[in-house]
């Protein structure tokens, strides 16, 4: 996931005439992720944003809309974030929304020290990369996802077998015993399985 972050940002540098780039995910139940940045002034101006819910990155994730701003100095749209934004010397903003038709996967931030940098063109290439970048981000994060079940599914593995010899119990009896332990403790079943492999005991309820 982060090379692929990565790639996207990169390659928006060579095919836009944008000074910095990065890319935010939404992250599954909690709040979105900042992956990849081509420079530390784009962390800054995506984390104020995080924190204030305030700024066209909000807008651009949560209505799946392209948001533009030309000229920063002269955007009254969101003040505070204005504020923040000219004082680390970024003029121009292009957000550019990464989703699928399920859901939203994140947004594609270009900024330029100039004003007016973004025209028709730039907006153009940048939906063109916006959606190969969707993609992209979208096939790494289910091989991601698909390598966490395949991980836990060993785990709950290991963790039966352990069950099954010590007190001969068959497969469906010995995860049924992880499974309530897991509901009973409120804790996952795969961090229960780990406890269990780690310790070879059952953590307490």
């Amino acid at each position: 996931m982060e090379e692929t972050v990565q790639a996207v940002v990169d390659f928006a540098l060579h095919a836009l005439t944008c000074d910095y780039a990065g890319v935010a995910l939404r992250a599954i139940g909690g709040r979105p992720d900042i992956p990849a940045v081509t420079d530390p002034v784009v962390a800054g101006i995506y984390s104020f944003q995080l924190a204030t819910g305030v700024g066209p990155l909000v807008v651009c994730m949560d209505g799946r809309t392209t948001i533009s701003v030309p000229d920063v100095a002269h955007d009254a749209r969101w003040p505070r974030w204005a504020e923040e934004v000219l004082r680390l010397g970024v003029r121009s903003v292009l957000d550019v929304p990464l989703w699928t038709t399920a859901d939203a996967v994140g947004v594609l931030g270009l900024y330029s020290k100039r004003d007016n940098a973004f025209g028709p063109d730039d907006e153009a290439v940048a939906h063109i990369l916006a959606r190969h970048a969707t993609v992209a981000l979208a096939t790494a994060r289910r091989e991601e996802n698909l390598r966490v079940a395949v991980d836990a599914r060993k785990l709950i593995g290991q963790a039966m077998g352990i069950l099954m010899e010590r007190y001969d119990l068959d497969s469906d009896r010995a995860f049924q015993v992880l499974k309530r332990y897991s509901q009973d403790s409120n804790i996952k079943l795969r961090e229960v399985a780990q406890s269990l492999i780690n310790s070879r005991h059952l953590p307490d309820r």
